[in-house]
């Protein structure tokens, strides 16, 4: 810090510093006072005003001088006033000069930057939400007046330096000019300082923790702090925001974050729902309205272990400034029991790590995670303990040395810690890491220490040391000491001998630490020759006390390629390496050779060493590792292992997810816990067997004992499970798939019973009915499927098409059967009705449409769920979206009764209890149990635990429990008494008995029916082997293969000497792991090979201008500035370019995107590369001066990766992809293949030698290959030699090359490393780090290196010093970091994927992943944007009435204005999480009137004004996305159509909605046109027509007059068409006005015959037709002649003159088309595919 600066540090109190009060060096303007405020006890300024800019307090007072304010962090105390709008406005000076306007206000909706100014929106607590709110309530008339919100007082520290950084281009923060605060709010002072503050944290606690305030961290000055009453905590009192957070980075918005807690007295992360209004229960017609109040639990104490509960109905807000009011348990009635629900078992481990796992010292029980939950298990009972409050996975756990303190830390960006009383189950103390990620805890022996690693916020590791010795006494913890590292630790772990000392191991380094007096100091073990290396694990020696002399301790360490290191730990020395292989051999090996074991992890006793690996072994050997005396072999590689106290026992789990242990005298193997690697997606019980079945996304489906929780049985399948069901008495299940295929099982036997294939779509519901004779299955493609269940076959009776709503958010439940057996419901036909259907012959009996239930409601309502009630098959239950369940009728379709505000998001799942008392539901991560017939004034409680949404939850059907799945499967005691119990007992003192529905008693698990031999496992498959070795091994031949592998599991596994291998799958080439491999965009369309383009100069239109460049090519871009040659590609077509003109020409000639280009060395030839046919690619060879295609060749069968041209350009290098790698030396005079050689592993980049003509190299995933090529007249000869990557980079895929002279050539990898080769050496003698991601692009020019990748840096090396540091002999590595210099770096929009430079490199041109080409000017380090295009899919594109611009929107939710005939980009307005769906413009001439207005994917319309490049106005009239949108004929009005089929009209000046049509509801608005023609010719009043088509392929027309509030509808045309059968959605319905006869409308859809339909509206009949080769995709109509311009999906642009039937076939596009509009005068056609957007020069026909 300056000296003159020091004045400011370390905070500047603003108010005081410039005497605001006075008003001398400060200005007040409007309703400005002061006043003592009650909370703070201090003085305040109010600022009042309904103008912000007419009442503020400005700071200086004059606008030329400047406050100097040189603190980077800036903290505001104010208290925004209730339903008011405030605004903040600093000036910032950065170092450059340029002072930018940094606003934040909560009238702001988006973030918005310029260069010299930032708007940012706040939105914070309820003064944020009434804002949105206050609109919809008020027009219920029946609501109150309503009550503005409460507000706290507010600490807002904004980070300036990092707000400049990030948001303007890494600008740098030099001092703050000024400051002006403007109405509605109340400020208390302002300050800088350039330390962090924690307001929460008085200077007084901070003493007391001995916080300094040296390390950039401190305390709340005292005139600045909150003073928080007695009794509270800060943060229920305050507000505390940071700015900018990691979350908030990308949507610009100023938001309070996450609760950040240090203090142990703060109540438990695991808790209820934050105070909202809680649940409404209409009763239709006889019920009254009932409500049910929000309340609030009292805070709950940290040495208390929270339920995995929260009684919801149970809150009582308390507010610090309103009276409290005391209520009496009796004056309100609840749900009893309460709780009404136990959490008794959890099957899963896992979640974040499966490598945590504790024994307790007793060895009895097991201590691991399963997700938010840490669970402790009896080994002997497998009875589970939960340890509740994480709100995210649990990522490490440790135990202190006598197992009574557990230490758990969870994962996420806010790392909780907490430490648990593991005897008593409570949390004894909870405080933050300040990490973004936890990945190991220990503790110290006596539980005095502990110590936690983990990830800083710019990826450092982090170290702490926390003093917990007052942990036990109910005190509080406090750190010790903490540091940051540069190394990578995955392990840390204290000495049992010295609570001071640890141990770490990573990457190439083990380290011993010490912490003493607060400082945490580490010194590093000499590996010497056993570099580099990757650590897993560390160990010490178990000793015979712990007065043990530290000389007599050794330290084990571990690494992945198999070693064992022991370490003298007091001479820090290594004292002997081991390398351990699966077969121990005595010769001597050296170094990173061999098959060794990949070792995860190590656990020491005093007698032997335990290892887990790789291979899915845990092997035991005697400390001299001279053999192995005990293995066992798991499914999957062992992550952890760990030796019980007393040495009997080994735990071991899998990265599979089991969990077991090895007992050593047995020599026997229990498994304690199975689990689901992926989320379980529903579940179905056995009630008479007490089995439950799950399906997951991890391809499995198992089977569970519901009492034992061991698995027994298991089917995979490579098609994903999507929804299971048992039969309600037999052994037999059904499952289905998301291929749309059912299958159906016999358990009993293990046998296939039946395989269905009547779905297309994934299977979402499957339902047996409750007597067993019928099944039902559903699929996403709306299909239903009835079975006769009665046979083992299951055959199909019926199957109906279109009956249930698409799409798969209804699964896995979608179906639902009356407990009678009659009636089957469902959702469908679509989202807003519910059928009800005959069970036997699936004919419809009821159809209810949800959304016309509630009058009320603003917005469609649509179902999401439904479950008929068990005893009463006359009452259905609904889950709706507007987050309600209603009670219907089945007989008469009446609404009984509705809940509203079930949970905080909507209902993922319900069912009702057997005896119909009780109503169970699910949202997001929460179980509600209700009372059925919502009798009380609190009728529901809320239950908490999993840590992900929620799939499916239901009564099991005994009544005695409930079963939740999700992240894990939750097994819960229903504790509330049976009804015939219910009048004879007030509390259950003993267990319910089971009800007749359970067949079998509870008191021991089921065995399977066909057990496996204890002695031998060979018919296992996919399961755990133990192996003892010496034994003899016996080889058993495998079973049959089939499509389902079933396993059957014992509890006990017993020793065999069978290993079985695991891998039933074909090995296929797959995409190597690096984005410098091109592969071609996914494509659905196929072209038509019969259309044929036209005849040169007989053409109707002609090709005038490609916007866009394609960001998925590789290399596509090629310059050469000497001869002003500039291309690249865009689709199928290169794009030839003068950069001073902006001229094109254009190379046309592929039929799909090109992947790559090259130039030859004297740039008159140039290669394009292209798909051909789904396996073959074809290369064209290109003249450039004449653009006419010298010749094709093709060889490849997958796509080209590369091409290159010799020095000489005698001849063409081109290169396979994945599928194909082979490099290929064509002939630039004959084209004809010299020669060819196939690699073994993917080429990435290829090129030739600058200097040496016959010089050529390839890099990709095996390494890099130098290469010789000899050319013999028609012949050649390639010689390649592989060399692999350096092990200092470690295994990683070569990306990129480019040669530096004659004698180096440079490589980079896809970790950001570049290794220098000397060529002739063919060795790599140098290697440095470039970028912290994929290198894609490497360039040389002379001593410059250019590199480019995936983190979006372009950067710039100076690497002259490389050829003096190159060795003359063998080569040795170095650290390039010393020698080469950063000299310059850009920030660009997008990953690099293409690069060309002039020799000097001081200028070029960058094409990224954005679609966007970058000029770069090295010498002033700029960048200007040559060519623009959109990165995903063109939605829509409009003309401007006079012509000077059109407009694009996109799925990225970018809305781009572009200049006419410049064809350049003028504005963009981006909307973050959105597509932009539709656009249009207004009919006003001019640019100050001209708006643009563009529709959301949100429903959502925006209004852009282009003068000023802003927004407008933002409507929201839908509540699904805006799919058309027009202008009125004279602007007065917006229509807008909507993905449901409601059509809003609103005003353009106001934005309010005046009118809403219905007619189409239900189906999704596909065009929307209005056209000026008065009307009285049709019998009715107005000036103009509007027409709109829906997708059902309904037309309607009407006649308005907008001014005088009139419209009626003149015409309604409907289609007719045939069921739909493909795959695919259908042709969209399209129709227009003819622009010169407006009385005729043109349309064309989905129908029984492929046309063009006129339609008179004066003569009310067709009048003509036009057939059609394809189903238009698209259509637009010339304005001035009879020309019609029609799009496919077969890639065919057509061109029609309507009255003669004439056309014509253009090609050019390599996708199926989506728009195409012509011009207002009829000169110009825009078509566009995907990303493509072509302009054409229309000549006519």
């Amino acid at each position: 810090m300056a000296a003159k600066d020091d004045w400011q540090h370390p905070y500047v109190n603003i108010f005081k510093q410039f005497r605001v009060s006075e008003w001398q060096k400060a200005s007040k303007e409007g309703d400005v006072s002061t006043y003592t405020d009650k909370t703070l006890n201090s003085t305040v300024f109010r600022i009042k005003g309904s103008v912000p800019t007419e009442s503020y307090i400005q700071i200086p007072k004059n606008s030329h001088q400047s406050l100097g304010l040189t603190g980077r962090y800036c903290y505001f105390l104010f208290k925004p006033s209730p339903g008011k709008s405030f605004l903040i406005v600093l000036d910032v000076t950065a170092e450059d000069g340029r002072v930018v306007r940094i606003s934040i206000s909560n009238m702001f909706k988006e973030f918005k930057s310029t260069a010299t100014s930032l708007l940012f929106p706040f939105q914070c607590g309820s003064e944020f939400d009434w804002i949105h709110e206050t609109t919809a309530k008020s027009a219920r008339q029946h609501y109150g007046p309503l009550a503005l919100p409460k507000v706290h007082w507010t600490c807002l520290m904004m980070d300036l330096q990092r707000t400049l950084t990030i948001y303007l281009n890494h600008l740098y923060f030099s001092h703050l000019k000024s400051v002006k605060l403007c109405s509605y709010m109340t400020v208390k002072n302002m300050f800088t300082s350039d330390l962090l503050l924690n307001p929460e944290v008085s200077y007084h606690d901070a003493k007391q923790m001995g916080m300094p305030s040296s390390d950039g961290t401190g305390p709340m000055p005292r005139d600045m702090a909150f003073p928080v009453p007695k009794g509270h905590t800060w943060h229920k009192c305050y507000h505390y925001i940071r700015f900018p957070l990691e979350e908030d980075l990308n949507s610009g918005i100023i938001r309070k974050g996450a609760l950040k807690v240090e203090a142990t007295n703060v109540p438990s992360l695991f808790e209820e729902e934050p105070p909202s209004p809680e649940s409404q229960m209409n009763s239709i017609p006889e019920l009254p309205e009932v409500v049910t109040e929000a309340s609030e639990d009292p805070p709950v104490s940290p040495h208390s272990s929270p339920p995995p509960f929260v009684n919801d109905e149970d809150e009582l807000s308390q507010h610090l400034e309103e009276e409290e009011v005391a209520v009496s348990p009796g004056e309100a009635q609840k749900l009893l029991p309460d709780p009404i629900l136990r959490l008794r078992r959890i099957i899963g481990f896992g979640g974040a790590t499966t490598k945590c796992a504790l024994w307790t010292l007793s060895g009895d029980s097991v201590v691991y995670p399963c997700h938010a939950i840490v669970v402790s298990m009896k080994i002997d009972s497998n009875e589970q303990r939960f340890f509740v409050g994480h709100t995210d996975k649990v990522s490490a756990l440790a135990f202190n040395g006598n197992t009574t303190l557990l230490a758990s830390a969870q994962a996420g960006n806010y790392c909780v810690v907490r430490i648990w009383n593991y005897l008593k189950g409570n949390c004894a103390a909870m405080f933050r890491m300040h990490a973004h990620s936890v990945t190991s805890l220990s503790f110290s022996y006596s539980g005095s220490i502990l110590c936690g690693v983990g990830k800083d916020s710019r990826g450092k590791t982090l170290v702490v040391v926390w003093n917990t010795a007052n942990v036990g006494n109910g005190g509080e913890v406090s750190m010790f000491a903490k540091t940051k590292v540069d190394v990578d630790i995955k392990t840390m772990k204290f000495a049992k001998f010295d609570e001071t000392r640890l141990v770490s191991c990573g990457h190439d380094s083990v380290r011993l630490w010490r912490a003493r007096k607060g400082i945490l100091r580490s010194c590093p073990i000499n590996l010497g020759e056993y570099r580099p290396l990757d650590f897993t694990d560390v160990d010490f020696e178990e000793g015979d006390s712990p007065d043990q002399q530290i000389d007599d301790r050794l330290l084990f360490a571990s690494t992945r390629c198999g070693h064992i290191f022991e370490v003298d730990y007091t001479r820090v020395v290594i004292r002997n390496v081991r390398w351990l292989f699966p077969v121990q051999q005595q010769e001597n090996w050296t170094l990173n050779k061999g098959p060794a074991i990949a070792i995860n992890s190590l656990s020491v006793c005093s007698t032997f060493c335990a290892t887990g690996s790789e291979d899915g072994f845990l092997r035991l050997w005697p400390l001299d590792f001279s053999s192995v005396f005990l293995e066992a072999e798991h499914e999957g590689p062992v992550s952890l292992v760990s030796v019980s106290s007393d040495s009997m026992q080994v735990l071991a789990a899998t990265s599979s997810g089991n969990l077991g242990f090895l007992d050593v005298s047995s020599r026997g193997y229990h498994t304690l816990m199975r689990s689901h690697t992926g989320t379980v997606l529903g579940f179905s019980v056995d009630g008479v067997r007490r089995h439950l079945t799950t399906a997951s996304s991890d391809g499995s489906v198992r089977i569970w004992s519901m009492d034992s929780l061991h698995q027994l049985y298991d089917f995979v399948s490579e098609d994903r499970p999507c929804s299971v069901a048992f039969h309600p008495s037999e052994q037999i299940f059904s499952c289905g798939f998301s291929s749309g295929v059912v299958r159906v099982f016999d358990i009993s036997c293990g046998k296939l019973l039946a395989e269905h294939n009547n779905h297309r779509g994934e299977v979402v519901g499957l339902a047996f009915s409750p007597n067993g004779e019928c099944m039902y299955s559903g699929a996403s493609d709306g299909s239903l499927a009835l079975y006769n269940s009665c046979d083992n076959d299951s055959y199909v009776i019926r199957t109906v098409c279109g009956v249930l709503a698409r799409g798969t958010g209804r699964a896995p439940d979608a179906l639902t059967v009356s407990s009678d057996s009659r009636c089957l419901a469902f959702v469908g036909p679509s989202e807003y009705t519910i059928t009800i259907a005959d069970a036997l012959s699936l004919e419809e009996s009821l159809r209810l449409d949800v959304s016309i239930l509630d009058s009320e409601s603003t917005f469609l309502d649509s179902a999401l769920k439904v479950c008929f009630s068990s005893a009463s098959p006359q009452h259905l239950l609904v889950a709706t979206s507007a987050n309600k369940i209603l009670w219907v009728n089945t007989k008469t379709g009446c609404l009984l009764r509705q809940v509203s505000k079930v949970h905080k998001h909507w209902c993922s799942s319900l069912a009702v209890s057997q005896d119909r008392r009780f109503l169970v539901t699910a949202g997001h991560n929460s179980v509600k149990v209700w009372d059925y017939n919502m009798q009380f004034s609190l009728n529901s409680q809320m239950f908490i635990g999993h840590s992900q949404p929620i799939s499916q939850v239901s009564f099991t059907p005994g009544q005695d429990g409930v079963v939740s799945v999700g992240d894990a499967i939750f097994l819960w005691d229903f504790l509330a008494q049976p009804v015939d119990l219910l009048h004879t007992l007030r509390l259950p003192s003993q267990p319910v008995a089971p009800s007749a529905l359970d067949e079998m008693p509870r008191d021991r698990a089921p065995l399977p029916l066909s057990p496996p031999s204890p002695l031998d496992l060979s018919a296992i498959e996919g399961e755990l082997n133990v192996t003892g070795a010496g034994s003899d091994s016996r080889s058993q031949p495998k079973p049959p293969a089939s499509f389902l592998k079933i396993t059957e599991v014992g509890d006990i596994i017993k020793l065999s000497t069978n290993p079985q291998s695991n891998d039933f799958t074909g090995k296929r080439m797959m995409r190597p792991d690096c984005y410098r491999h091109f592969v071609p965009r996914y494509k659905n369309s196929i072209r038509d090979e019969t259309a044929v383009s036209p005849q040169p100069g007989e053409a109707g239109m002609m090709l005038k201008v490609v916007i866009g460049y394609n960001g998925n090519g590789r290399g596509n871009l090629v310059w050469s500035p000497d001869q002003g040659l500039f291309a690249y590609s865009c689709g199928g077509v290169v794009v030839v370019e003068n950069v001073n003109s902006g001229h094109q020409r254009h190379l046309q000639g592929h039929r799909e995107e090109i992947s790559c280009l090259a130039l030859s060395s004297d740039a008159q030839t140039m290669a394009s590369a292209a798909s051909k046919s789904p396996n073959r690619s074809i290369i064209s060879v290109w003249a450039i001066q004449s653009g006419a295609c010298l010749n094709t060749i093709s060889y490849h069968r997958g796509a080209v990766q590369s091409l290159a041209f010799s020095k000489d350009d005698r001849y063409l290098l081109s290169i396979g992809d994945f599928s194909d790698p082979v490099v290929a030396v064509w002939s630039t005079t004959t084209f004809q293949l010299l020669s060819k050689e196939s690699v073994l592993g993917p080429i990435h980049d290829a090129t030739f030698s600058p200097c040496v003509a016959a010089q050529l190299a390839c890099v990709g995933s095996r390494g890099v290959y130098f290469g010789v090529f000899r050319g013999q007249g028609q012949d050649g000869d390639l010689k390649l030699q592989r060399v692999r990557a350096p092990v200092e980079v470690g295994d990683v895929e070569l990306t990129a090359l480019c040669y530096h002279w004659d004698s180096l050539l440079f490589t980079a990898t896809n970790r950001g490393h570049i290794c220098v080769w000397d060529i002739k050496t063919q060795s790599c003698f140098m290697t440095w780090e470039a970028d912290e991601g994929e290198i894609g692009v490497l360039l040389c020019r002379g001593n410059i290196l250019l590199t480019g990748g995936n983190t979006h840096w372009l950067r710039l090396w100076e690497v002259e010093a490389v050829r003096r540091m190159k060795p003359l002999g063998k080569a040795c590595k170095q650290d390039g970091r010393r020698s080469v210099v950063l000299k310059q770096e850009i920030m660009l929009d997008g990953t690099t994927v293409s690069a060309a430079f002039d020799n000097t490199m001081d200028m070029g041109i960058v094409g990224t992943t954005m679609g966007t080409l970058w000029y770069i000017d090295w010498s002033d380090n700029s960048n200007i944007r040559l060519v623009s295009g959109h990165k995903k899919k063109v939605n829509d594109l409009a003309f401007q009435t006079d012509e000077t611009h059109f407009a694009t929107c996109s799925e990225d939710g970018s809305l781009r204005v572009w200049s006419i005939p410049s064809n350049e980009l003028v504005v963009q307005f981006q909307v973050l999480n959105q597509s932009c769906t539709c656009v249009c413009w207004s009919p006003f001439p001019g640019l100050q009137r001209v708006r643009v207005a563009a529709g959301y994917s949100d429903g959502t319309l925006r209004i852009f004004r282009l003068a000023t490049s802003e927004m407008e106005r933002k409507l929201h009239p839908h509540r699904v996305a805006v799919t058309a949108v027009q202008y009125s004929a004279n602007g007065d009005v917006i229509l807008s159509g909507g993905k449901n089929g409601l059509i809003a009209v609103s005003r353009a000046l106001d934005g309010s909605t005046i009118r809403v049509f219905r007619d189409h509801k239900a189906a999704a608005i596909t065009t929307i046109q209005c056209v000026r023609e008065q009307c009285k010719d049709f019998g009715l009043v107005g000036n103009e027509l509007w027409l709109a088509a829906s997708v059902d392929r309904r037309v309607s027309v009407w006649a308005a007059d907008w001014f005088k509030c009139k419209c009626s509808l003149l015409d309604w045309l409907t289609l007719p068409a045939p069921p739909y059968s493909l795959d695919d959605s259908p042709p969209p319905s399209l129709a227009a006005f003819c622009p010169t006869d407006p009385s005729l409308v043109i349309y064309t859809g989905y129908g029984i015959e492929k046309e063009l339909t006129f339609y008179s509206l004066s003569k009310k009949r067709i009048i003509k037709k036009i057939a059609l080769p394809h189903w238009a995709t698209c259509f637009s109509l010339s304005p001035k002649s009879q020309l019609i311009a029609l799009g496919s999906k077969e890639r065919v642009l057509k061109l029609i003159k309507w009255t003669s039937g004439k056309f014509q076939d253009f090609l050019q596009h390599s996708d199926s088309l989506q728009t195409c509009r012509f011009s207002p005068s009829g000169t110009f056609l825009f078509s566009v595919a995907h990303d493509e957007i072509l302009l054409w020069e229309v000549n006519g026909l």
